[in-house]
């Protein structure tokens, strides 16, 4: 089934998604470029690419749905993606933690306990 088959509604719900993916994947792009350490990196690529890449597949989703397939793959790939994004960052942070990565982040001041 071609693009111009499906009906204006799905169309419009396929093009919002797909602008709405490319918006995260490029803030966390531009994240991953301009933080400064390890650990402010780390946050940009799982936090904005992850949605970004999220809406990129739920276009796929609704392009199979409108087309009267169930997209199984697509929502495999979703879910092992949802899954393993975060646990991939929280691994990747401990071990920098351990392996004591400096941060640049500013360090609060000290306050006195009264």
């Amino acid at each position: 089934m071609g693009a111009d088959q499906l009906h204006w509604a799905w169309q419009a719900l396929i093009a919002v998604m797909l602008v709405v993916g490319g918006v995260f994947s490029l803030v966390g792009t531009i994240g991953m470029l301009r933080f400064p350490d390890f650990y402010m990196r780390l946050h940009a690529p799982t936090k904005a690419t992850t949605l970004g890449v999220g809406g990129v597949l739920i276009a796929s989703l609704a392009y199979h749905w409108a087309g009267g397939s169930y997209g199984v793959h697509e929502l495999l790939i979703t879910l092992f993606m949802f899954v393993t994004a975060p646990v991939s960052a929280n691994l990747m942070c401990k071990a920098a933690l351990h392996l004591r990565v400096p941060s640049k982040a500013p360090v609060p001041p000290e306050h006195p306990h009264a």
